[in-house]
């Protein structure tokens, strides 16, 4: 939970001897750039983030007059918040007519989230002729509706009393989604979290803890007949990402006939795959080798830290294996030297056995240079490669021309393929080409080309490289893949894997594609990954803001829970675009399970208790797990100084709140007491510092309306709090984000909270070790964390 921050600082300077014309026109704009740098800081954005905005000249602009129409109205400085939401409006709004209109709401607070935002814009959108209707407007949007935790807890109470015979029938069976849907649609603009929170608080309380009955699992639907199969949960998956309906195990998903696979040997019965008079023999001597076992794998190249498109191709190459007693390899396709790295194959393995998966064997492309070079010579021996001298940009596109070198003899093009090993040619003078149309029409794809960079493994011993297209299928070949499952956009290949295992008369495997997985507001792209960690954006591929695997492992996602998002989305072969928050909702149902509750204080406020019942700390028993108490529980020191979260007192309260204030007494929680104020010391400013309290026993009275958090004798911690990186769902969509992915950031993306408070339970906690907070969420030990801090 602990890191450093870094801060990047820009010099500048100025030539003396310039010309003097020059001067004066770099120095208005020099100045102007500088007001309006400082203008946008002011907001609460980063430096590098306020840089970015001034590229977009549209966008800063618009800003620029958010801002000053904002300070115009406030007569002072703009506050973080405000300025995240006139970030989000000056970036957002199409049709600049109304921006004057919705900062007035915003500068006044009548607009203070993100959601009553969202609403405002979309609002305008669809009402475009003037004029607008101010009424009708405030209330599409909220204006003036301030939803406080007592209103989400009446509205709780209400949805869950009407529920409540069945929900004592059915207990924890009983469908909690409905408790929440109906709670949100009483209060539209509430927080959904905290919703979820009042919903799970007060059915544990309705309920009790869970008993062994509710805890056994529901039976099993019963299978679909034959005939039904090939309507699978696929089908689940809609088109904006959402997902619903009942979702199959993967393993259900990927055994047997459940995907129509052939079986292994029976290639040749797959539409569309070529077959040559030797094809029977070689699937003969294919089926004596494996024993109808069936083989994939998965081929990263090793460039790069996977990513949660590379979850779903890891969970289905070593699924399908593991779901037909099969048996699936790891191969690091290692044909580019220029680009791989230690570290990333290593990162590849660990997240690989992070997600439960063990190779049979971890091989690499370099493993058969020598075979696939063989294999080259022979392809030229049978006049179906040559050696070509057209540059790079000459090969690009669908419609390049043809080689002037394409009918060269045989042993010329051997002559030539011989001195491209033994670095007679320079990068880019010569190739070898393969004689094939691709489907996609790109003519004689490149088989090998010359880079002068050593190989991880190999050295300085070759100076020419196998290319993607001539290494896979051989590969595949070689390890004798039943299956050789890719990603849609190899589909173009399909006819080249066919063609080159034919031509060279080798065991030819079957190649099917199926969709990828993206998520909205993600780039997973490792180029612009780069792009992000150079700008400073996030600190490294593991920043838990990305998507990649090593980011969700340090952001505290358990690999139980994206293995069950794979198989939500289920196997598709069309591309699926996913919402986020339904992969943090399959986290949140492992966690649930699987993270022991502790107590944490992020705003604390010093309570004294003027009549403690003893001259020592007491110990008191939390359980780890309030609705399963047979999970065991933790103890905790509660002495007459204890925290509070700041939010949880207010001097003068509005009508429903329910925590600490004058007159309204409070339980902590596990304790058994109740605290009622006697005093608010207040500092030099006016803000309250601390707090005189008295407690009771909860039994000796009244019982309170509310029960609070609370720690005492706690740790001192770090807590960083994560938001979206980007502020719209297709950050890489020109339409959408006209300045580039590098202007959508979200200023708000990374709350540090350098002073927390936390139960001293979490003491021995190690790096990965995840824990539910009471009332604020899950966290996650970071790797930062050292001894004696966290």
């Amino acid at each position: 939970m602990a890191a450093s921050l870094s801060y990047w600082s820009v010099g500048y300077c100025q030539c003396a001897d310039w010309p003097q014309s020059f001067l004066s026109v770099s120095g208005v704009l020099a100045m102007a750039a500088l007001d309006s740098l400082s203008l946008f800081t002011g907001l609460g954005l980063s430096e590098h983030k306020a840089r970015e905005t001034l590229k977009n000249t549209a966008l800063s602009a618009q800003l620029r007059e958010a801002a000053t129409q904002a300070q115009q109205t406030l007569g002072s400085t703009i506050d973080k918040a405000t300025g995240t939401l006139l970030y989000g409006l000056a970036s957002r709004l199409k049709d600049p007519r109304r921006l004057s209109f919705l900062v007035s709401y915003v500068a006044n607070k009548k607009i203070h989230t993100e959601l009553q935002l969202s609403a405002a814009l979309e609002y305008v959108r669809s009402h475009p002729l003037d004029p607008i209707n101010t009424e009708e407007f405030e209330q599409e949007c909220g204006v003036g509706v301030m939803v406080t935790p007592e209103q989400i807890e009446e509205a709780v109470e209400t949805t869950i009393n009407r529920h409540r015979p069945q929900l004592l029938e059915e207990r924890y069976r009983f469908n909690m989604g409905l408790l929440m849907g109906e709670a949100r649609a009483v209060l539209k603009w509430a927080d959904g979290k905290m919703i979820k929170h009042e919903v799970d608080m007060q059915v544990l309380h309705l309920l009790g803890p869970k008993t062994e009955t509710d805890l056994e699992k529901k039976p099993k639907v019963s299978k679909a007949r034959p005939e039904e199969k090939d309507q699978r949960t696929t089908k689940d998956v809609v088109e904006n990402g959402e997902a619903a309906g009942q979702t199959l195990s993967l393993m259900e998903q990927l055994r047997g006939e459940a995907l129509k696979f052939h079986k292994p040997g029976e290639n040749y019965k797959t539409p569309g795959y070529v077959t040559t008079p030797h094809t029977m023999e070689l699937l003969k001597q294919h089926l004596e080798i494996t024993g109808g076992q069936v083989r994939t794998r998965f081929p990263p190249e090793p460039n790069g830290i996977l990513h949660i498109g590379h979850a779903k191709a890891i969970n289905f190459n070593f699924g399908y294996a593991k779901a037909n007693n099969g048996i699936c390899f790891l191969r690091f396709d290692d044909t580019n030297p220029e680009k791989e790295e230690a570290k990333f194959f290593t990162a590849i393995c660990d997240m690989v056995a992070w997600l439960g998966y063990t190779p049979y064997k971890v091989t690499y492309a370099s493993d058969y240079f020598d075979q696939l070079y063989a294999w080259a010579v022979e392809l030229i021996h049978r006049g179906q490669a040559y050696v070509c001298h057209q540059r790079g940009e000459e090969l690009k596109g669908h419609n390049s021309l043809p080689s002037p070198w394409r009918d060269r003899p045989i042993e010329e093009s051997l002559l030539l393929f011989e001195a491209m090993r033994k670095g007679k040619f320079a990068e880019g003078e010569a190739t070898l080409r393969m004689k094939l149309v691709m489907e996609d029409g790109k003519m004689d794809p490149v088989a090998y080309r010359v880079k002068y960079t050593p190989h991880h493994r190999t050295g300085d011993t070759w100076c020419i490289y196998p290319t993607y297209d001539y290494t896979h299928c051989l590969c595949d070949s070689i390890e004798h893949i039943t299956h050789s499952l890719c990603t849609k956009e190899f589909q173009a290949r399909r006819s080249s894997y066919f063609w080159l295992c034919n031509a060279l008369d080798v065991y030819c495997p079957v190649q099917w594609e199926y969709g990828r997985l993206n998520l909205h507001y993600a780039v997973v792209s490792k180029r612009k990954i780069l792009q992000l960690v150079a700008a400073g954006a996030v600190r490294d591929w593991d920043d838990p803001r990305l998507f990649t695997l090593t980011a969700l492992r340090r952001r505290g996602f358990p690999p139980e829970a994206i293995n069950n998002f794979c198989a939500r989305v289920g196997v598709t072969v069309a591309q699926t675009t996913m919402e986020p928050h339904l992969l943090e909702a399959c986290v949140r149902d492992v966690l649930n399970d699987t993270a022991p509750r502790a107590m944490a204080v992020l705003e604390p406020l010093q309570v004294i208790i003027t009549n403690f019942p003893s001259a020592k700390s007491l110990d008191i028993q939390v359980p780890n797990f309030p609705a399963d108490e047979t999970k065991g529980f933790h103890q905790v020191p509660f002495g007459p100084i204890v925290f509070i979260e700041r939010t949880d007192f207010k001097e003068e309260p509005e009508p429903g709140y329910k925590r600490l204030a004058w007159g309204q007494p409070v339980g902590l929680r596990h304790t058994g007491y109740v605290i009622e104020l006697q005093h608010a010391v207040k500092g030099p400013s006016g803000c309250v510092e601390s707090l005189e309290v008295t407690c009771r026993r909860a039994d000796a009275g009244e019982k309170p309306k509310a029960f609070i958090h609370w720690v005492s004798q706690p740790l001192t911690c770090e807590v960083r709090l994560y938001e979206r990186l980007f502020q719209h769902k297709n950050p890489e969509d020109p339409a959408e984000v006209p300045g580039g992915f590098l202007s959508d950031l979200n200023p708000a993306s990374l709350q540090v909270v350098e002073s927390a408070l936390v139960d001293c339970s979490v003491a021995l906690a190690k790096p990965f070790d995840k824990f539910q907070f009471e009332r604020l969420g899950y966290f996650s030990v970071d790797p930062d964390s050292c001894q004696g801090q966290m």
